[in-house]
């Protein structure tokens, strides 16, 4: 594997900067308004941020009504300054996990994923 791949795989792999909804994320103001912008929602504008540059994202919901929505993001592209904005928020940690401590690669370890 190219040594720019694993590097470039991590920067990328940013599932938790906006999931489950914390910190109030679905309330944000700048993600607000870059939907209104659009006429789309605050997490259309953040899977499409995701999405826009090649991120495999994987949303999760049970209701019809918002599966529908995830699939509604292919009908605009977020401008650049609108992408820059978006990655200032990023504080540089995970909001549910910090990857990076020995005792979570501890954690992480000790689970059987095959029987």
């Amino acid at each position: 594997m190219s040594s720019t791949v694993i590097p470039h795989c991590f920067k990328n792999f940013t599932p938790v900067r906006f999931a489950e909804g914390q910190n109030n994320i679905f309330q944000n103001e700048l993600l607000s308004g870059i939907g209104a912008k659009y006429g789309k929602t605050v997490a259309q504008v953040i899977l499409r941020w995701h999405i826009q540059p090649g991120v495999v994202t994987i949303p999760k919901s049970v209701r019809k009504e918002r599966i529908a929505e995830n699939f509604d993001v292919w009908d605009f592209t977020l401008s650049e300054e609108d992408i820059a904005a978006i990655t200032a928020m990023d504080s540089g940690k995970s909001e549910i996990i910090d990857h990076f401590t020995a005792g979570t690669a501890k954690a992480l370890n000790g689970w059987k994923i095959h029987r």
